[in-house]
Formats: C-alpha cells, structure tokens, sequence
C-alpha cells in the first residue's frame, strides 16, 4: 500500500511503497495485571538518494482476545514513539540563531515525556524570536507581545498570545498550589507548530527574499559595468 510521507531528516515529500517500507507486530501474552498487549512497528527507508535515512516508529496497544475464535478483537492505543530519529524536530538553516533552534528541538524531544515542559520551552523560543527578529525586548514577555501586536496579523498575534499562555503553566506556579492544570501532548505540538511557523515565515522567508533582491541588484551592477565597459572601449 502506497501513502504520502515527508521524511523527518530532508523534508522530502514523497510516495512511501513496498520498496522502502516495512511494517509488523508483536503480541505480549504473557499473563500480567494490565492484560495483553500489541506492540506495532514501522520502518521506513526515505527514498531520497542524498537522504536514505531510517524512519522507526512504535506503537502499543491494549488488546481484547476472544479465547474461544483467538481472534484479537479490539485495539486501543496506549502509547506511539518515534525512535529513529527520537524527535520529529525539522532540520533549520544556520541562520536561524542556534539558542532558538535548541529550544525548538528541546521542546520537540521533551513533548511526549512532559508537554508541560515543552510548553514551557516553546514559550522561551518565542521570546527569543521576539528579540531576535524584531528588536523588542522588555522585562515580561507579556510586555514584549503587547508590543507586537501592531506589527503583525491578528490571527498570529492571538495565537503567539497563547503560547504565552499556555507555557506560562509551566513557567510559573499558580497562585492556588492545589490547582493543577494540564498540558497534553497534542496542545504542546500545537505550539511546536507555531514555531516552526514563525522560523518559515520570518526567518527563511525573510533570507530567500534577501537572496533573490541580491540577486537582482548584482545582475543590474552587472549590466552597468558592462554598459560602462563598453562606453570606454568606443571612447578609445
């Protein structure tokens, strides 16, 4: 069976068949107070010639047997992994300031073991991005985003907002210590996703805009010197 798949390493978007992918379970019988379990597995070889990096994703579920067909009739998920590569951080260019790509991996690598941690992490790179890319630096980040409001759209405004908000769970103790408020894995990846956002549209964005300006402005430097060239050459 053919799916679409974008490899973690290169970011390649490509067509996954029975060539580069292989899949397979394991079922644990063995008697145990939390019952049978299924362990599901998936390897994938990315296509990409300059790539051809491994893929390994994990999968446990709980299972329900019908001991009289021992047909496995029911699977529940308990819990996935990703262990190669063990984040699903993307890879960035250099010139997105390192301390800021740290944080992004740290808060991908941290997601699944404590999303109120990587909430928090996701809150930090934002502040960084903040400082970094539009020079505004202040002593609460509250502060620093209030400053930005006007500067950007108000869609990405609310939601760097609510990164703020919701990585402030982590970031600070509530004033009731007997309150708990959770952070699940999939409102941390949410944030994670803002950022990855932020470093497309402002960082990359902003260098390959710089790079064909350049381009532009050289190839017209380019025109003159030959324009110029040529004039002292009918000169002589």
């Amino acid at each position: 069976m053919a799916f679409n798949w974008t490899c973690p390493y290169c970011a390649s978007k490509t067509t996954i068949n029975r060539d580069n992918h292989r899949e397979g379970y394991e079922i644990m019988q063995i008697e145990n107070p939390s019952g049978h379990k299924r362990l599901d597995f998936q390897w994938i070889v990315c296509p990409n010639e300059d790539c051809k990096k491994i893929t390994l994703t994990a999968k446990l579920y709980n299972t329900e047997h019908d001991h009289i067909s021992h047909i496995w009739l029911k699977l529940s998920l308990v819990n996935q992994w990703n262990l190669l590569p063990n984040s699903f951080a993307k890879s960035y260019p250099e010139y997105i300031p390192k301390p800021l790509t740290d944080d992004y991996e740290e808060a991908c690598a941290i997601l699944e073991l404590s999303p109120k941690a990587s909430a928090t992490l996701s809150r930090r790179c934002l502040q960084g991005i903040i400082r970094d890319f539009w020079g505004i630096s202040k002593n609460r980040l509250i502060d620093e985003i209030n400053a930005l409001e006007e500067k950007i759209d108000p869609l990405t405004w609310k939601s760097i907002d609510a990164v703020r908000k919701v990585g402030n769970i982590g970031a600070h103790m509530e004033k009731d210590i007997n309150l708990i408020i959770e952070v699940d894995p999939k409102e941390a990846k949410l944030l994670i996703g803002l950022i990855e956002m932020l470093f497309e549209e402002w960082y990359i964005h902003r260098h390959e805009r710089e790079l064909k300006l350049n381009a532009i402005t050289a190839m017209a430097d380019e025109k003159d010197n030959q324009k110029k060239g040529n004039n002292r050459d009918q000169a002589t």
